[in-house]
């Protein structure tokens, strides 16, 4: 896509921006900015005006898209952020009628996730030998330990974990609270072999880490900050790697294999939606059509007549 937005429309997408963030996740805003921004690049390179936004409009700028290569994530996501644009044109009254729900968006695949096995999942996060070593005892180590069986004891995302504060762990009833997508808190049971990794974190590797502008993050990086996301996803391929299983997986991974196994041992799908903090039940679903697959495996090894 060629061009610019016209700096008139600079207002209009800060307000967009602020409408947004009310209920979304600042990946949500991001994305959906970007693909206002093309949109309205087009609306400039083909000489219309944001009043004159129509079906047609988005009929071209979406076919121009697809020429470029975009796949079909990318443009229902690109729909979904135009059906946005259109609603918030009409409710503010730049619009007379919203073109919005006109537009379809392509199904995009969605594939199962990748998930460990349950005796993986143990093999993984079996108790470590007696440290002999240095090595065992250092902070990164033991807050990579941490990061892997909260994340897989708890279900929460990568960002959630990050975002942990120090009063966000309630030790007696063995819970996290958690502010996930768009700000939303939930509490999130963790089990005791996650608490225990966690207290272990807190005991003796964050105070190594720690410094005067620490603040209340549960976890550290290297210089005592809050930890990156980035960080806490070579912590997890670190620690599956140490762990000498031969199974690698990415925090996204920890956090399917436990929404599966929750599902696998008889957890119900509202529950498990909760725990996750899904908006609507159909992500959760997902899961189920993991545990079916698995069942199917399972049968077609097992059945004499499969």
């Amino acid at each position: 896509m060629t061009g610019g937005v016209p700096p008139e429309h600079e207002p209009l997408l800060e307000d967009l921006r602020r409408h947004l963030a009310v209920d979304r996740s600042d990946n949500t805003v991001r994305a959906y900015l970007g693909d206002v921004r093309s949109l309205l690049s087009y609306l400039a390179e083909t000489g219309r005006a944001v009043a004159e936004l129509d079906v047609a409009a988005l009929r071209g700028w979406l076919a121009r898209l697809h020429d470029d290569g975009a796949g079909r994530a990318t443009m229902a996501r690109r729909v979904a952020a135009a059906r946005v644009f259109t609603d918030f044109l009409h409710r503010g009254g730049v619009l007379a009628q919203d073109p919005g729900p006109r537009i379809a968006a392509p199904r995009a695949h969605r594939t199962l996730p990748t998930v460990l096995a349950e005796d993986e999942a143990a093999a993984a996060l079996a108790p470590e030998p007696a440290a002999d070593g240095e090595e065992e005892a250092t902070p990164a180590v033991v807050r990579r330990r941490a990061v892997v069986e909260v994340l897989y004891g708890t279900g929460i995302r990568v960002a959630e974990l990050c975002a942990l504060d120090l009063d966000d762990v309630d030790r007696e009833r063995r819970t996290l609270r958690v502010f996930g997508k768009g700000g939303k808190e939930r509490t999130v049971p963790v089990g005791a072999p996650a608490l225990a990794a966690l207290d272990r974190w807190l005991a003796e590797g964050r105070p190594r880490m720690a410094t005067a502008a620490s603040g209340p993050a549960v976890f550290l990086g290297v210089r005592g900050g809050r930890l990156g996301t980035r960080t806490a996803r070579r912590d997890v391929h670190a620690h599956m790697a140490a762990a000498g299983t031969g199974t690698d997986i990415a925090p996204h991974g920890l956090r399917h294999s436990a929404a599966t196994h929750l599902l696998n041992g008889g957890a119900d799908l509202r529950s498990v939606q909760e725990i996750l903090g899904h908006a609507s039940l159909s992500s959760t679903q997902i899961y189920t059509h993991v545990s079916i697959e698995r069942l199917t495996s399972t049968y077609n090894q097992a059945h004499p007549r499969a």
